[in-house]
């Protein structure tokens, strides 16, 4: 009788928000790591017809030349699609107690916030940082706000909106 295989599939495609400012690493060889999480919502209406929502957190990671550009381009709250595999991995806490993680290997990250959204927000940041300047509420000067305008630099991506969609393979 002929032997059935089960296919090699490990592939997902998600949707969701960073619940904080990814972390980037390199390893002891000098390759780029950077790790983050996101926050995937599902709305769904129970048995009684309320509307509910369910919210999943996920670990990332990203290895290399993604890794790089997640930790240039993301902050806590930006939107992404992520599209990889699930890895799983286990490690020895500080107690001595193993601990296994499943989180996400990225293969592509699609950036859903245009960089005017980013340009509004940092400049609403730097408003408020003015304002404080002369309640003498925080450290931040006018020095840093220029520099951080020259990092934003290249305006000839403004406007532009990709889901992704057209490219994205499932």
């Amino acid at each position: 009788m002929h032997e059935l295989r089960m296919p090699d599939v490990n592939s997902l495609i998600i949707a969701g928000n960073l619940t904080r400012d990814p972390v980037c690493r390199k390893t002891t060889n000098g390759t780029p790591v950077t790790n983050f999480w996101i926050a995937s919502n599902r709305r769904f209406k129970d048995n009684n017809g309320q509307w509910r929502e369910n919210v999943c957190y996920v670990g990332v990671v990203a290895w290399y030349k993604l890794a790089e550009n997640c930790a240039e381009n993301l902050y806590k709250g930006c939107a992404v699609i992520i599209e990889g595999e699930l890895q799983s991995r286990s490690l020895r806490t500080n107690e001595g107690r193993h601990r296994n993680i499943v989180e996400i290997k990225a293969r592509r990250v699609q950036f859903l916030n245009r960089k005017e959204d980013v340009a509004e927000e940092v400049l609403e940041e730097e408003m408020s940082d003015e304002a404080n300047l002369d309640t003498g509420d925080t450290d931040t000067g006018p020095d840093q706000a220029e520099e951080k305008q020259e990092e934003d630099g290249d305006d000839s991506l403004k406007g532009s909106f990709d889901f992704g969609y057209q490219t994205l393979q499932v």
